[in-house]
């Protein structure tokens, strides 16, 4: 694995029927979507997850963790802790968890901001804020 502050890292904004996808450097702390991920109840194909994680190779993964503005569990917070813990388990990855709360909005604010109501498709919301949950977390590394 490369020394923190160089390594690659892929993002995830969980959701039950879609999970957004990014893929962050940690050297310039800036992050590209990926084609969301379809999920059935939160569950994903397994086969596109592991073709991401043999494409990009990370170092780590952070999955963004769904909180109430008062930073309390909500229903599907336990469902993205176990969708890190998957990750982790098949892909014998690193992975922390990372607040993602206003991800969504600020995604939609920066989408809106460069195209308008066109491009507020819920796949490039949910993987625009999968660079949020990516960007936030870099910035708090050191």
């Amino acid at each position: 694995m490369r020394e923190a502050g160089q390594r690659t890292v892929l993002a995830f904004d969980f959701g039950t029927k879609s999970i957004g996808v990014a893929v962050g450097q940690e050297v310039t702390g800036t992050a590209s979507p990926l084609a969301a991920l379809k999920a059935r109840d939160g569950i994903p194909d397994w086969d596109s997850v592991g073709r991401l994680f043999e494409e990009w190779r990370p170092d780590l993964a952070v999955v963004g963790l769904p909180l109430n503005m008062d930073g309390t569990e909500q229903d599907v917070t336990q469902r993205a802790k176990k969708f890190a813990n998957r990750l982790h388990g098949r892909f014998k990855t690193q992975v922390q968890t990372w607040d993602e709360r206003l991800s969504t909005a600020d995604a939609k604010a920066m989408l809106f901001e460069l195209g308008g109501y066109k491009k507020l498709t819920k796949e490039k919301v949910d993987s625009v804020s999968a660079c949020v949950i990516f960007t936030s977390w870099a910035e708090n590394q050191y």
